[in-house]
């Protein structure tokens, strides 16, 4: 059972309030509003259509005021066992970029009409299909010279359509690239969690086994009279100098103590917090329903953990050459801070894809310089250009 389905249990029939919307309430305001916005204009167009005896544009209209339903019912929660963590109002979109379409299909009776809207469907298009994609192509050509004529016939009107609802779905897969990697690195990011605790309480139970303790040789001109060696132990909290045993396991392990590890590890994960927050500069915010850089810090935490204890465990086994022997637990300690920082050196990666991701949400992004054409203007252009692509386009951000 999943974490949504245990939550929509606890109250049957609905999540509980303090779980709704936690994380994508703007975005499911921003849905809603559309859906009420949409629902006027298909009102409106259906008592035209009505009017002047169009039944196969009606028929586009009853279908379009049933997708409507569909995206309103699932930003209500009570139909789906989705949790509320952004799922739904992408689902929600797909259903208002169907009604957008078929609102826009309606129009083939009397083309003309649609022209305040073609610079927002070009836009759309613009921004998600490449240069040298054929429908992208064809719309810009149809753009171009329905600017010249200042009127669109049936035919060019169902090329830019086609073209829209490619966007539409090319739009939908980046923010699903997007749900998909946001939830990978969760999964990784709890995994490496249960990893250290389990690292941290082995090591609590079994201290003696694998012990972070270093045997650095006594300064010149110490002695400890009751002791048979001439090194003493330092552990990460304690040390001791004086041994009946020459055994250097069997010292270590009479100085070893249960909270070595978790104090490495809390180190580690401090130092790792750092690094996170740094990190969080250079990395943009987002309009989609999926916690990108969260995801990211929270990959960080549990990293910097394993790499305090790994790094510690290197240096003891000869790896760093001339650091094999620390010589006070303060220096254990300080170089746990260093390798719990030094995770970024691994996660770094992880940024940079992290950052693709977010960057592709909206598409290829081009200038009209980039796209090695000019701006085409739209017959009739108008304000209200936005309503049917360009408020879309905004919408895909989440």
């Amino acid at each position: 059972m999943g974490l949504g389905q245990w939550m929509r249990g606890l109250i049957p029939g609905r999540y509980p309030e303090w779980y709704r919307e936690r994380r994508s309430w703007e975005l499911g305001e921003d849905a809603r509003a559309t859906i009420r916005k949409l629902r006027a204009l298909v009102n409106e167009r259906k008592q035209v259509l009505e009017r002047s005896g169009s039944p196969e544009g009606l028929a586009l209209l009853v279908a379009a005021e049933e997708e409507l339903a569909c995206a309103e019912r699932i930003l209500t929660f009570d139909h789906h066992h989705r949790a509320p963590l952004g799922s739904h109002v992408t689902a929600a979109q797909v259903h208002l970029n169907l009604v957008r379409l078929l609102w826009l299909k309606s129009f083939l009776s009397s083309p003309a009409e649609v022209a305040p809207y073609l610079p927002g469907m070009l836009a759309l298009v613009r921004e998600h299909l490449t240069r040298d994609d054929p429908r992208r192509v064809a719309t810009e050509v149809v753009m171009e010279k329905s600017a010249r004529r200042r009127l669109i016939d049936e035919t060019e009107l169902l090329i830019v359509l086609e073209a829209v609802d490619v966007a539409h779905g090319l739009a939908l897969r980046e923010k699903l690239r997007a749900s998909s990697f946001v939830r990978l690195v969760w999964r990784v990011a709890i995994f490496l969690f249960i990893l250290a605790g389990a690292v941290g309480v082995l090591s609590a139970l079994f201290p003696e086994s694998v012990p972070l303790c270093f045997n650095p040789s006594r300064p010149n001109g110490t002695t400890a009279p009751d002791s048979v060696v001439d090194y003493v132990v330092v552990c990460p909290t304690g040390s001791q100098d004086s041994f009946s045993s020459t055994e250097l396991d069997q010292n270590f392990a009479e100085v070893s103590a249960w909270g070595d590890y978790l104090v490495v590890e809390f180190v580690g994960l401090v130092a790792a917090g750092v690094a996170a927050a740094s990190t969080l500069r250079k990395i943009r915010g987002t309009a989609t329903p999926y916690p990108v850089p969260i995801a990211l810090a929270a990959l960080k935490i549990p990293a910097g953990a394993l790499t305090a204890v790994l790094g510690l465990l290197l240096m003891r086994g000869g790896f760093v050459p001339g650091l094999t022997s620390l010589d006070s637990s303060a220096q254990i300690i300080a170089w746990a801070v260093i390798f719990g920082y030094s995770q970024q050196l691994f996660t770094k990666w992880v940024d940079l894809q992290g950052q693709k991701v977010l960057e592709s949400v909206r598409g290829p992004l081009e200038s009209p310089a980039s796209s090695g054409r000019a701006p085409v203007p739209a017959a009739g252009s108008s304000p209200a250009a936005g309503t049917a692509g360009a408020h879309s386009t905004d919408e895909d951000e989440g």
